[in-house]
């Protein structure tokens, strides 16, 4: 069965209620992990990002062509997408509830779920899509990130690959210092690499159609190191 078939038999396997779209992902792929991380992905994607477009008041057209962005699916998928899109958007439980299940549900997959965090880095690229990410945006991003179990450093390095408003700071993007000697970067930004390959990404559920959110942290990295490395050689 293909990941697209998976994800169709989701959205006709549920109601109204998007706990049910969870409550799905969780029994019929069971005995399938490799399928049940890529549609569970997948979900959360959609739903947390119709959720978090709400959150400033509106739906833009730039924060539904974002998420079209990241999530790059074939023209015929587009009407189950849509579905499970206008169902969060729709669905009164409120997110807080929702993600605690999709942590509930990652939490119980390998590799310590960190799909998590491309979670929420797909989401910061939702959210900046116009022009900046807003007050009620941020908390909405804060309050996943608090369920999703990260600490505040770990959500401030995600957060510095997006919101920058005097500058992008390639330390905090690499989650280095400025006191540290530039080996140790360079160890940290060769292991940022390594984790964030596309075949890792493949390995811990995340399906190639969101791999935009990959490219889009391998340039923030790169460029983060490549501002250090030319810091310290001129220094």
């Amino acid at each position: 069965m293909s990941f697209w078939d998976s994800l169709l038999r989701i959205v006709t396997a549920t109601g109204n209620a998007l706990a049910g779209v969870v409550e799905a992902v969780r029994t019929l792929f069971e005995g399938d992990p490799e399928t049940r991380r890529k549609v569970a992905f997948s979900v959360a994607m959609i739903a947390l990002s119709a959720k978090m477009a709400k959150a400033d008041g509106i739906v833009s057209e730039a924060e539904v062509a974002a998420f079209r962005d990241i999530f790059q699916f074939p023209p015929d998928q587009a009407p189950n997408v849509a579905r499970l899109y206008n169902l969060a958007r729709q669905d009164v439980a409120g997110y807080e509830a929702y993600a605690e299940k999709m942590a509930s549900l990652c939490s119980s997959c390998e590799h310590n779920c960190p799909i998590l965090e491309d979670i929420v880095d797909g989401l910061f690229h939702i959210a900046k899509s116009d022009g900046a990410v807003h007050e009620r945006e941020l908390a909405f991003l804060m309050r996943v990130a608090d369920i999703f179990g990260m600490d505040e450093a770990h959500f401030e390095r995600i957060m510095a690959r997006h919101v920058h408003g005097d500058g992008r700071d390639p330390y905090q993007v690499l989650g280095v210092s400025r006191k540290d000697d530039f080996s140790d970067i360079r160890r940290r930004y060769r292991v940022l690499v390594s984790e964030n390959h596309p075949d890792m990404l493949v390995a811990r559920g995340v399906p190639q159609e969101f791999h935009a959110i990959a490219n889009d942290r391998m340039a923030a990295l790169n460029a983060a190191y490549e501002a250090i490395e030319k810091e310290r050689r001129a220094a």
